[in-house]
């Protein structure tokens, strides 16, 4: 058996070799570096997938943040609320804009904000509601987004992880990230939909929102050299819009790999009394960008151990809750947020990719059951 990847970006390549390589070949010959027609060619995709009016193409899922907040027109010391358990980037850009990071905890199982908490973090400065569609799910929607109607706030969602998850909202299937205002993804090479390099977009319904995130995106300009606000330089290249088109129609194959592989996870796991494995939200599909599990009685770090001793990678997303970390003691000094400080303790995430094969997955689920044999019966 071959090794066993965290993410075989290398198999995937070769199995789309042919029609990725014409495709930047074509870019190259064009010689239309910046903004060439496979990027609005991608934006139209794109928008037709997730079913939504606008997309706007930029450098990646931290800018495509930015550009969001950035067009809702917010006043320094405004707070947005989100989760405390993601990565960096959705915090940071709010902090980096003036604003205030509101953190509020998640649940223990799905490990996506806690709509139930949300309500008592409003006070007459919130402005925003930003989940964190995390490891592949949507957080719940209709919830947050009847508490946005109720108080008069921007929902944007950060789908980094979760492109191509569908949401239940009000009856009907929709795509995560087009039930907000705005939504937000990142199209980094490990992620459901990646590029060869860095790249992100938003997506909206709301015209007047798109042509505002266009133009901040452009220097804040809507006719070259004129400039009508402050904006910031974030475009996807050519080269990984024409990457990015070709995948574009294997998404939903992608994440049925993705799927299969987490249900081999679930039948091997499942039982065993000190693992929980990732739960299914109701009112959404999960596309599994991450298999996390979470391992209990502070065997965390063993497991992880005899994990790569047998050759089997694995990661920790993610280590400490950002209301813990060094960068955002100012926003929320002496805050408690037991549920995500309990994850950063126990979470652990599984190799997972679109190339996985089924021995393969069947491998690192034997091998979990095999450390906790060989734990239950040490002296």
């Amino acid at each position: 058996m071959s090794k066993i990847e965290m993410v075989d970006l290398r198999s995937q390549y070769h199995k789309y070799k042919g029609e990725i390589d014409a495709a930047v070949m074509q870019a190259m010959d064009d010689c239309q570096y910046i903004g060439g027609p496979e990027v609005g060619q991608f934006a139209s995709n794109l928008a037709d997938y997730l079913s939504v009016e606008h997309v706007i193409p930029c450098a990646n899922g931290t800018d495509a943040l930015q550009l969001a907040l950035m067009a809702l027109d917010l006043n320094p010391g405004d707070e947005v609320i989100t989760s405390p358990f993601t990565f960096v980037a959705t915090a940071e850009v709010i902090a980096l804009l003036g604003l205030k990071p509101v953190f509020v905890d998640v649940e223990i199982g799905t490990y996506n904000i806690d709509v139930s908490k949300i309500a008592d973090a409003i006070t007459e400065k919130t402005k925003v509601i930003l989940p964190v569609h995390l490891f592949g799910q949507a957080a719940s929607m209709e919830a947050i987004m009847n508490l946005a109607d109720e108080h008069g706030l921007y929902v944007v969602e950060d789908i980094a992880q979760s492109l191509g998850a569908e949401v239940y909202f009000k009856g009907d299937n929709r795509q995560a990230g087009t039930v907000g205002h705005i939504g937000c993804t990142s199209f980094f090479p490990s992620k459901n939909l990646g590029c060869f390099g860095d790249g992100g977009a938003c997506f909206t319904n709301n015209a007047g929102l798109a042509a505002k995130m266009k133009m901040i995106s452009s220097h804040g300009s809507r006719k070259r050299y004129f400039y009508d606000i402050t904006g910031i330089n974030s475009r996807l290249d050519t080269l990984q819009a024409a990457i990015l088109k070709v995948k574009l129609p294997y998404l939903k194959d992608f994440i049925r790999t993705r799927q299969n592989v987490a249900g081999i996870y679930d039948a091997l796991l499942m039982h065993l009394k000190d693992i929980s494995v990732p739960e299914r939200a109701v009112d959404s599909s999960h596309t599994f960008n991450q298999y996390t599990i979470r391992v209990k009685n502070g065997q965390r770090d063993a497991l992880k151990t005899y994990l790569q001793e047998n050759g089997i990678p694995s990661r920790i997303y993610y280590p400490l809750s950002l209301h813990q970390q060094k960068a955002f003691e100012a926003f929320c000094p002496g805050i408690l947020l037991p549920v995500a400080e309990q994850l950063c303790k126990e979470v652990l995430s599984l190799p997972i990719h679109t190339e996985m094969k089924k021995e393969e997955a069947e491998l690192v689920g034997k091998s979990i059951i095999a450390f906790f044999e060989k734990t239950k019966h040490k002296p």
